[in-house]
């Protein structure tokens, strides 16, 4: 209890008075495994596009907070989701992505249907009270979301869609087309910082004039406006009005930067250009790595000119400078010469504020005090 009132130091619900979480959060191993039992094995976290899952025997699999997962659409069309362990020996059953009428065990050759039921255990005909119908895979929650698969280890959590508010209304609303676009792209990083510095590095845009000069003129900043809901912040703006270095958005059918953050690991992201989602996941390795992927959701799986010249700037530009940053922050963090700072706070929402930080701060903390004994 003393520990989790310690974390909470400085921390106060006004983000007008309120300083950052404590830099112990960034760099010691007690909360990073705090982060991992309490936040990410609670939580709903993205795993792919609903294309990737739409026909019977479909199946992924992902990690989970250290926990291996397999997403199946059995033969009913029902989706679902379990620990991607065999009921014999533990060992891993499925691998990477594809199609599949069973799911067999590659050690011992235990098989199950596709709704988790085993139906043959060779060579136990003879073992004493061992009845195979009584034995199913674990199962974990699965939902369909915004076009979008999310899973969460937590049975007893509220459905995403309950949880979300008017998140997924919202997104319609901007991104109507959604369930039909298709895999273009994909980014992927290993980054030398913890998660939750990357996360608050996205929900602010205080750092923009200073370290994104291109974003800005891609973007109004003047337009650009962040609020915060129970679990999510919406960050809007008008696409720029004037000639910009990031990429030519003078076609675009698409005028608006549409960005969403979803607690705790989830960005879904329609920038100016064509019809189009970029979904960031940012997945935590370790109390100073962070793993992110940015998959690109198209109108055809080749991204056209536009589109590569906006995946060329995100990852020749934008990552680079947003990586430089959270890489020195966490070097930072692990000095004596930091401990917090205070939250920058613009009473009007603008996205030169850190309130959307502060907002993310307070979901962690209450985390943590969940955690408490």
């Amino acid at each position: 209890m003393t520990q989790n009132r310690e974390i909470s130091f400085g921390y106060d619900p006004d983000s007008s008075r309120s300083s950052s979480l404590l830099s112990s959060a960034y760099t010691d191993h007690q909360w990073y495994d705090a982060d991992l039992k309490m936040i990410i094995s609670k939580t709903w976290q993205w795993v792919c596009h609903v294309e990737k899952t739409r026909k019977p025997g479909s199946y992924l699999t992902v990690d989970i907070a250290g926990h291996p997962i397999a997403i199946v659409r059995d033969n009913e069309g029902i989706l679902r989701a379990f620990y991607n362990v065999c009921k014999h020996r533990a060992h891993q059953l499925l691998s990477g992505e594809g199609s599949t009428n069973r799911i067999m065990c590659p050690y011992h050759a235990w098989v199950y249907k596709l709704d988790g039921q085993l139906v043959r255990a060779p060579h136990t005909e003879n073992l004493n009270e061992f009845k195979i119908e009584n034995i199913c895979l674990d199962e974990v929650q699965v939902e369909e979301f915004c076009g979008f698969v999310f899973v969460n280890l937590n049975l007893e959590a509220a459905s995403l869609a309950n949880q979300s508010g008017d998140l997924e209304t919202e997104v319609r609303h901007w991104a109507p087309d959604v369930d039909q676009l298709t895999f273009g792209h994909r980014l992927t990083y290993d980054i030398k910082s913890n998660w939750k510095n990357v996360v608050d590095n996205f929900l602010e845009c205080y750092h923009c004039p200073t370290a994104h000069k291109d974003f800005c003129n891609l973007v109004d900043m003047d337009t650009y406006k962040v609020t915060t809901y129970g679990i999510y912040s919406s960050h809007m703006a008008d696409a720029g009005n004037i000639p910009n270095t990031a990429y030519d958005v003078s076609n675009a059918t698409v005028k608006t930067h549409a960005v969403w953050w979803l607690y705790p690991t989830t960005c879904l992201m329609r920038y100016p250009g064509r019809s189009s989602m970029i979904v960031l996941n940012i997945i935590p390795v370790g109390p100073d790595r962070t793993l992110e992927t940015y998959d690109f959701f198209l109108e055809t799986s080749e991204p056209d000119v536009m589109e590569l010249d906006a995946i060329r700037y995100l990852d020749e530009v934008l990552q680079v400078e947003d990586i430089g940053l959270v890489e020195s922050v966490q070097r930072g963090m692990n000095t004596p010469a930091f401990t917090q700072g205070r939250i920058v706070n613009d009473p009007d929402g603008s996205g030169k504020s850190e309130h959307a930080v502060h907002h993310f701060h307070g979901l962690v903390l209450d985390a943590y005090a969940k955690a408490a004994p």
